[in-house]
């Protein structure tokens, strides 16, 4: 099997992707992208290397090139099966022994550490637009106390929807969340139904004390409420608790209105709480009882946000950070 035999079954290989699997002929341009590359590997490792010889070492090699030239595991993981799908063909067309790519993974991807706001920007944001003055906007203090309570207390935001104003157990219907404004803390029922009692914030039990007359005008006595719809802490225009769609609809709209550009929802304040309580108190272990986390590993995650904040002054401020090509 010479260099020229080599493209020839490529040639044949991607004809039968057309003609049997029917691909369209972006998908089929994008195999022969990455086949040519597996073909360039193959030439590289000598004159007159076929195909059949590739070894499972082979594609390990070529895998960890493709890594240390800095490419992404999700275009690692499609080359890798662009070359499993063509030995798998191969072997029906030659005496292939196996297919050497199987058992061949990409790298991990990178896991994504949460987005955090800065302390002052999460402070702007849901104490920005106080609607205090505006005393007919009944909405504008839901939304007020709604945000503060989700920066103050770290809530996730199923947990913030589930509120009531005080515990609630009557037929067909018992509380999942409360809160206590006497005590400022707020008691919910996380993942694993697991409960916890959380701390708030002077500001958000401000806010929420100026939104309980206009949550009060909005009640409907005669409505069936089986689902404690008057029991909740915040209600829609309609009497009815908000869904956690709603307030990722009204956080996102305030943080646009604030000429905010990234997609601002409520995991955002929840990171941002973990993230400033971490840097403010370095107790790891409080956070996790604070966020609900049943693994500190859950929560060790925000130790790597720490870090690149503590890295960023660094640089900025320490004399030795300077890079050589900076003086």
């Amino acid at each position: 099997m010479s260099g020229d035999t080599n493209q020839t079954y490529l040639s044949r290989y991607l004809d039968s992707l057309a003609g049997q699997r029917q691909l369209s002929a972006h998908t089929i341009s994008n195999y022969a992208r990455d086949l040519k590359e597996l073909a360039s590997f193959t030439q590289a490792l000598g004159d007159g290397w076929e195909f059949a010889a590739v070894t499972h070492f082979h594609i390990r090699k070529f895998a960890a090139q493709l890594h240390s030239r800095g490419l992404n595991p999700s275009s690692i993981a499609r080359k890798l099966s662009a070359w499993r799908g063509f030995f798998e063909w191969l072997a029906e067309q030659t005496t292939l022994a196996s297919n050497p790519v199987e058992g061949v993974k990409a790298p991990k991807r990178a896991k994504p550490l949460p987005k955090a706001m800065a302390p002052d920007d999460a402070i702007h944001l849901v104490a920005s637009g106080n609607p205090l003055a505006d005393a007919g906007s009944s909405m504008a203090l839901c939304n007020h106390a709604m945000f503060e309570l989700l920066y103050s207390s770290g809530l996730r935001v199923s947990e913030l929807a589930g509120l009531d104003l005080r515990y609630c157990k009557q037929a067909g219907y018992e509380s999942s969340g409360w809160i206590d404004l006497d005590a400022a803390e707020v008691t919910v029922t996380g993942k694993g139904g697991k409960k916890r009692s959380v701390p708030v914030g002077k500001p958000a039990i401000q806010a929420i004390a100026a939104w309980l007359p206009l949550r009060q005008a909005l009640l409907k006595n005669d409505q069936d409420d089986k689902d404690g719809h008057a029991a909740a802490l915040f209600l829609t225009e309609r009497g009815t608790r908000v869904s956690p769609r709603v307030i990722q609809l009204r956080l996102k709209h305030h943080a646009q209105s604030l000429g905010i550009a990234s997609n601002v929802h409520p995991h955002v304040l929840r990171h941002s709480f973990a993230s400033h309580m971490l840097q403010g108190s370095g107790d790891l272990r409080a956070v996790q009882e604070l966020l609900g986390h049943a693994s500190i590993a859950a929560t060790q995650i925000y130790t790597s946000l720490d870090f690149q904040r503590l890295a960023q002054v660094y640089d900025a401020a320490h004399p030795r950070a300077k890079k050589i090509s900076d003086t």
